[in-house]
């Protein structure tokens, strides 16, 4: 029975080594790759997650809030202060839906617009900073979207 309680306590000790932890090079590496947005997002006046918020306007818009909350993965509490601040530089409109006031909807001015070309160059710039493979670069990117969806990797680009 002792033998047991210590091979139990030497496995609790092992699991719970940070280099047996899932959970710290995702964390690690998410930092890291946001950091090297940093530079490149700084001069435009913006936020990685502000960066994030247009990135979504930019494909489609206008989106409501709870759209956006939604592909972003964010709570609307999160999100608001967020669409106060990009409203405040202009770069977006809030209005209400006609058939559900309820429902806000984001819009892009056109000063929002016309910063997508100014931001056109930044996925390369980031890119070109992470030393991954195109190969390992897809099967990380599905990989993280595998976890997020819980096994459901998205579609791929070509088909």
């Amino acid at each position: 029975m002792e033998r047991a309680q210590a091979e139990y306590a030497q496995d609790y000790r092992e699991s719970m080594r940070l280099s047996n932890q899932l959970c710290f090079p995702l964390y690690a590496a998410a930092r890291k790759i946001t950091g090297l947005y940093t530079p490149a997002l700084q001069p435009l006046g913006l936020t990685y997650t502000q960066y994030l918020v247009l990135l979504v306007l930019w494909e489609e818009a206008p989106l409501s809030v709870s759209g956006i909350c939604g592909r972003l993965r964010l709570d609307s509490g999160t999100v608001s202060p967020l669409l106060r601040k990009l409203e405040a530089n202009g770069w977006i409109t809030r209005t209400r839906a006609a058939e559900d006031e309820r429902v806000v909807m984001i819009g892009l001015t056109d000063a929002g617009r016309a910063l997508q070309e100014e931001a056109k160059d930044i996925p390369q710039q980031v890119g070109s900073c992470v030393r991954l493979s195109p190969g390992k670069a897809l099967t990380l990117y599905r990989l993280l979207y595998e976890i997020l969806d819980d096994g459901e990797a998205p579609p791929s680009e070509d088909g």
